[in-house]
């Protein structure tokens, strides 16, 4: 049996003819920057989530990078953040000039323990970005309720959780800000690269969209120093016909991800936790190993494609070495990062499929 470790053409398969008309009616208007259709997409995505504004731009990073421009942060700012997640999250906070200040995991969620967050904040914290990782959300009351102590912003990282929920208010809409990615492989993807931006404060979202628009609050007059993070049409449009199918895919990975934690019950890996109050829209399916070169090439010689999310925790990459971090720093972090495993993972995954799998895992 050949399976994919995301099956992006079973979903454009299925959505074919809508996604194909909206595209062309794109090209026929050649409008492919801005216009209705990314009016459309920006006016759906803040219904969904109930944030007051959505903003499309150009990618998950860029919608990091334009909160943080938004909030001032800038040279000699801390920004308190995990070290366990992709290295846009820290990336951004390093291109601004600022540093981050890493705080370790909660073991069970692997997203960032808000009771270590308070002894890391100093004078200069500039605010606190939390990672809503592998498609669940932190804990972001605990996390907000530290930020209000010290009037703090708080960024969600939600670049792998939209569509997942929190104590029954959307990811996205759980802070400050929101952000989250449409790469491909997303919950919700788009055939490129996209990102949007949310927050229920207008001056907030009026200085985003100066800035992703090279800072321009009229044709070639520019209040900000800002980038070009516009979203294009093509890639709205696609998002568009695809969240009117989103929920129905989120209830899918749901069901497949529970079935996942059933099958491999009684198998010798650690399955993911979901908290209380909480829903995870599995943008990853990721289990954990002690022994996982093993594991990863024995799944491989029996045909089921593995991924590693993520090998190697930030304050140990070569490119953050300034940061004067290093081994046994985050142990849960490093602990995580060597069993961690990733399955295959969509909504349109079979039961077949996923039999194949959790029996090639039992094997």
């Amino acid at each position: 049996m050949k399976i994919n470790f995301i099956d992006l053409q079973a979903q454009y398969k299925r959505y074919e003819k809508e996604i194909n008309s909206e595209v062309l009616e794109v090209f026929a208007s050649a409008q492919f920057i801005g216009g209705e259709k990314l009016n459309s997409l920006e006016r759906n995505l803040a219904a969904y989530t109930g944030a007051k504004h959505a903003i499309g731009c150009s990618s998950g990073t860029d919608a990091l990078l334009l909160a943080l421009m938004a909030l001032g942060v800038g040279a000699g700012d801390e920004v308190i953040t995990t070290p366990f997640t992709f290295i846009s999250t820290a990336e951004v906070i390093a291109l601004l000039g600022a540093k981050s200040v890493f705080v370790d995991i909660d073991e069970q969620s692997y997203n960032i323990d808000p009771a270590k967050i308070e002894s890391h904040i100093t004078e200069r914290t500039k605010a606190i970005m939390p990672v809503s990782l592998y498609g669940q959300c932190a804990d972001m009351d605990a996390i907000n309720e530290i930020a209000a102590k010290y009037e703090l912003p708080v960024i969600e990282d939600a670049c792998q959780s939209f569509g997942a929920t929190y104590n029954g208010k959307k990811s996205c809409n759980l802070s400050t800000i929101g952000c989250t990615s449409f790469f491909p492989s997303k919950p919700l993807g788009a055939y490129g690269d996209g990102g949007a931006i949310f927050t229920n404060d207008d001056e907030l979202a009026t200085k985003m969209r100066m800035l992703l628009n090279h800072g321009q609050n009229e044709r070639y007059k520019h209040k900000y120093i800002g980038i070009n993070g516009r979203l294009d049409a093509v890639q709205a449009a696609i998002l568009d016909v695809k969240l009117k199918h989103f929920d129905e895919e989120v209830k899918l990975r749901e069901e497949i991800g529970s079935r996942y934690i059933d099958l491999l019950e009684d198998a010798d890996v650690i399955t993911p936790k979901i908290a209380d109050g909480g829903t995870s829209v599995y943008a990853q399916y990721s289990i954990r190993v002690k022994d996982r070169e093993e594991m990863i090439a024995k799944l491989s010689a029996a045909g089921v494609p593995t991924a590693v999310h993520y090998p190697v925790p930030l304050h140990m990459q070569e490119a953050f070495k300034d940061l004067g971090y290093g081994e046994g720093d985050f142990p849960i972090s490093e602990l995580v990062s060597k069993e961690i495993m990733s399955l295959p993972m969509s909504a349109f995954l079979s039961e077949a499929e996923q039999d194949f799998v959790v029996d090639a895992i039992k094997d």
